[in-house]
């Protein structure tokens, strides 16, 4: 079968492997969604990632339908469609480092056991709507990490597909008003249709202003001077030094800054000025326990998670596919899809 795989800086190609096989433990997955993560661009332009250097299988968030289940496997019938837990591989991680990557037609989870390596979904549920499911999973990690309740106010900075997926983890919580900063118009007529209650152009916009009059002003604390909007929480979905910078400018005291988003540069950060707001800066990365948290919310409301998608591209073309998505500005979520 064909396998895309990173086989040198900058270079990905199709590649034939041999077609997997499942023992008496193990479940075959027939491949029929799996998006493109920002990683994938990363691994490639590191040549991939040891120890595959060089031959690195990618796509790590599929979804796909069963075709063959081992005889001392629970919870699994041959057509049950899934997503899947590529951490929980235990050849390695699906599509990122590990001995498989989901851009291919067939991958296999060995020693598969339900609601750790899948979950059964049902069938109304589009394919490519459920491989979104690990990134969404990203997503609502980062809201468990901030804490986020009913009748809190939030904001999320960028509204590609994580902050998208933090919006409509945040308001799944309960969250009584989210607004969405992004500098693409495009972006937050999605972010609007998606749920938000209110959008921000940063490009065109005073953020701080605007945020006052959308969640009030806050109480100041003692030794803090200016107006403070009545925010609970920040994520920042962006990755750009403009966030933190606006966020330690205007953060309430007791406010809690949410990172999942990857930033390439350092930051410098005076503490001493944050030291009144008592804030609450808190990293977040992948998914401990949401693999599957997650999946209920997006069978509840698939419609909506669909709005997040921008392209879907046949397998044949996959290849392109990882360059339109690896180009800025030109698609927001790009999935590839497999007959």
């Amino acid at each position: 079968m064909e396998s895309v795989m990173v086989t040198g800086r900058d270079r990905t190609e199709i590649v034939e492997v041999a077609e997997p096989v499942a023992g008496p433990r193990d479940v075959m997955v027939k491949v029929r969604a799996c998006g493109i993560c920002g990683s994938d661009h990363m691994y490639t332009m590191y040549g991939g990632i040891p120890p595959r250097q060089g031959r690195t299988p990618l796509g790590h968030e599929p979804a796909g339908v069963v075709v063959q289940v081992g005889s001392e496997v629970r919870g699994a019938s041959v057509g049950d469609h899934v997503v899947v837990n590529p951490m929980a591989a235990s050849d390695g991680i699906i599509g990122s480092g590990g001995a498989q990557g989901a851009f291919s037609p067939y991958i296999v989870l060995f020693d598969a056991v339900a609601g750790t390596h899948f979950r059964v979904i049902p069938d109304e549920v589009p394919f490519d709507v459920a491989a979104l499911n690990e990134p969404m999973a990203v997503a609502r990690h980062a809201v468990n990490r901030s804490g986020a309740k009913a009748g809190e106010k939030a904001v999320v900075f960028g509204a590609g597909p994580i902050g998208l997926g933090a919006l409509l983890s945040l308001k799944a919580k309960g969250v009584e008003h989210v607004v969405v900063i992004d500098v693409l118009a495009s972006r937050l007529a999605k972010a609007l249709d998606v749920g938000a209650d209110a959008v921000i152009n940063s490009a065109e916009e005073d953020v701080p202003a605007r945020l006052l009059e959308l969640h009030g002003e806050a109480p100041l604390a003692v030794g803090q001077h200016g107006a403070r909007p009545g925010t609970d929480v920040y994520i920042d979905a962006a990755g750009v030094p403009a966030v933190p910078t606006t966020v330690f400018a205007i953060a309430r005291q007791g406010a809690r800054l949410v990172i999942p988003a990857v930033h390439k540069k350092p930051l410098e950060v005076d503490f001493g000025s944050l030291l009144t707001s008592e804030i609450s800066i808190i990293m977040s990365m992948g998914y401990p326990t949401e693999i599957f948290e997650v999946t209920d919310d997006i069978i509840a409301n698939w419609r909506k998670y669909q709005l997040i998608i921008s392209h879907r591209i046949p397998a044949d073309d996959a290849l392109a596919a990882l360059e339109l998505a690896a180009t800025p500005g030109a698609a927001d979520k790009v999935i590839v899809t497999f007959d």
